[in-house]
């Protein structure tokens, strides 16, 4: 055996554990304390960077979850509330209105109580039916991921300016810039809807009912719907001809695979003979 090589091999051994000793030393010698310190120090950068560039973090990312803006919505529509409905399974808030929340109640004229808020989503529910469908073009994504927009009846009647009009919704200046004024300031010389009374504005009523308000998930305009609806299945495929009324041949549209052969235009309502 080389005696030599060995020789190199356990000098180079050494070598690097005396190296590593070394190392290990240096960081005991190290104190605690300065570990600690650093440490904290790193952290609270972290933490300032954070709070200093918080907002456009979440500009950023909220620009690439919204992306581009999306096509105009068309077809019949679902009323969830007085300022809400549902087209082929999306929440639609109307821009720059605010319509009482569905548990909330008024006072008439005589100071009794009534449930304003199921009074809008019916009136918004017979308004709509009188010209269908209704078309609905993008504004902006709100808080709660809902498509917020401007939609107008079939015969180009603009929703949220009839719903302020009649009453039946403010104004809400925070995000309409006072759009809808003239027609609240019609309504409620005539005092008509909400005005024939005294009410709280919705958006003062959901701040005190902030624990227990819960969000629709259900229509309110036409329960009587959505409960026939139950009976309701895609199994067999139907015809218009099989089909015995509108709100059946809008809920296979919505909710079956082969829902929109019965929409042959593709306007978004099914068996127009029927609806």
């Amino acid at each position: 055996m080389d005696s030599s090589r060995y020789d190199n091999r356990s000098a180079q051994w050494r070598k690097r554990t005396g190296a590593k000793v070394r190392r290990v030393r240096r960081l005991a010698g190290i104190p605690k304390r300065l570990i600690v310190v650093t440490v904290a120090a790193v952290a609270a950068y972290a933490t300032q960077s954070v709070m200093q560039h918080g907002d456009r973090i979440t500009e950023l990312n909220l620009a690439n979850w919204t992306g581009p803006s999306p096509a105009p919505i068309a077809g019949v529509a679902s009323v969830i509330d007085g300022d809400t409905i549902e087209i082929h399974g999306q929440r639609i808030r109307f821009n720059g209105i605010d319509a009482p929340e569905s548990r909330q109640y008024c006072d008439d004229a005589r100071g009794f109580k009534y449930a304003c808020g199921r009074q809008a989503a019916e009136a918004l529910d017979k308004f709509l039916a009188a010209s269908r469908p209704v078309h609905c073009s993008f504004v902006t994504w709100d808080r709660y991921g809902r498509f917020v927009g401007d939609c107008r009846r079939a015969d180009g009647a603009g929703v949220a300016a009839w719903m302020v009009e009649h009453g039946q919704a403010l104004d809400w200046f925070r995000y309409s810039h006072g759009a809808y004024a003239a027609q609240q300031s019609k309504a409620e010389k005539a005092k008509v809807g909400l005005w024939v009374g005294t009410f709280q504005e919705p958006w003062d009523w959901r701040a005190e009912h902030a624990d227990s308000q819960q969000p629709a998930v259900s229509p309110l305009g036409i329960i009587s719907r959505r409960q026939v609806a139950q009976s309701y299945s895609c199994q067999p495929r139907r015809t218009c001809s099989q089909i015995g009324s509108c709100d059946e041949a809008q809920w296979y549209l919505s909710n079956c695979p082969w829902g929109r052969k019965l929409d042959r235009d593709g306007d978004g309502v099914a068996c127009e003979t029927l609806c």
